[in-house]
């Protein structure tokens, strides 16, 4: 393996592991604050901080001219659907069983580029597709008799991220990637913010709007700086060692989810949970592999290339 490609997967490593971080902070705050205030207050500060920056590095003209306006706000708007079904799937059921449901958003990504984007849609992915949805279902069955149809909704934060991944696609090439995370932040900022209003005016009080203790704001922030940092190093991995390189390397976040989970939260994980789980790593896995033998077999017929 080349240097470029171990340093980018230690990158793309320690980003992953900082997301779990980041889940089990969130999951430490589910009794003193609702999720959806916890979910502006987190996006309003990336989005202050992320904006600073642009504005220090690119100037004014990110915000002057944003191109392709309606697909950045389809981005914001799934980053903000999926943050929210997330906060408040960590605050009702185990946080590895969250985790994992949200890793069939390969999946549902690959539905929906073929339907919005046109992309070929494979026999494999459809296989792919239904056995990650059973291991859905096993690792659903305790929960949705305990918490009922709350328990779908890391399959929305799934979608959400969906949403995410195809609107980036049809994104590429509109400004630079710092002025792309300022646009997604936000417009998840308005969708996040928008919901917590809701919240507080609906009267419903488990998403009332109040400021809570020093210490869960310090948490949430470190949420917001984690999160961040995470996506940069996930970035810069990205960038040495190439995407389909470091792909399997984001199935350590279930690793680290169960562990933190054990330890700080007594979930302990259930073995069938476990199984359901495998069936989603598994179907997410086998399509890598795929994908990553097309590629290489593009790459050896396409023309100018030398084959010796």
């Amino acid at each position: 393996m080349q240097q470029s490609d171990k340093a980018g997967l230690v990158f793309a490593l320690a980003g992953f592991v900082l997301l779990s971080i980041g889940d089990a902070i969130v999951k430490s705050i589910a009794d003193e604050w609702t999720p959806t205030a916890l979910a502006a207050f987190r996006y309003s500060l990336g989005f202050a901080a992320l904006s600073a920056l642009l504005a220090y590095k690119e100037g004014g003209a990110p915000f002057r001219t944003i191109s392709k306006p309606a697909i950045q706000a389809m981005r914001g708007l799934g980053v903000g659907i999926a943050t929210l079904a997330f906060f408040g799937s960590v605050w009702l059921m185990p946080l590895a069983d969250a985790v994992a449901i949200t890793f069939t958003q390969p999946m549902i990504t690959a539905l929906l580029a073929s339907v919005f984007l046109g992309e070929r849609l494979r026999a494999s992915t459809i296989i792919a597709t239904v056995v990650a949805f059973i291991g859905v279902l096993i690792i659903l069955r305790p929960n949705f008799a305990e918490i009922g149809f709350a328990a779908l909704l890391p399959v929305l934060c799934a979608f959400g991220m969906a949403v995410l991944m195809t609107a980036n696609r049809a994104a590429r090439g509109a400004g630079s990637s710092l002025a792309a995370q300022v646009y997604v932040a936000g417009g998840a900022t308005v969708v996040l913010v928008t919901a917590a209003v809701l919240g507080e005016v609906s009267g419903y009080a488990a998403v009332d709007f109040y400021w809570p203790e020093w210490h869960v704001l310090a948490r949430a922030a470190c949420v917001a700086v984690t999160a961040t940092c995470a996506h940069w190093l996930i970035f810069m991995g990205t960038q040495r060692a190439g995407a389909a390189t470091i792909a399997p390397m984001t199935y350590v976040q279930i690793l680290v989810a169960t562990t933190l989970a054990w330890i700080f939260f007594n979930e302990a994980p259930d073995a069938i949970a476990m199984g359901g789980a495998a069936l989603i790593i598994g179907s997410g896995l086998w399509l890598w592999y795929l994908g990553r033998r097309r590629d290489v077999a593009a790459k050896s017929v396409s023309p100018g290339v030398s084959k010796r």
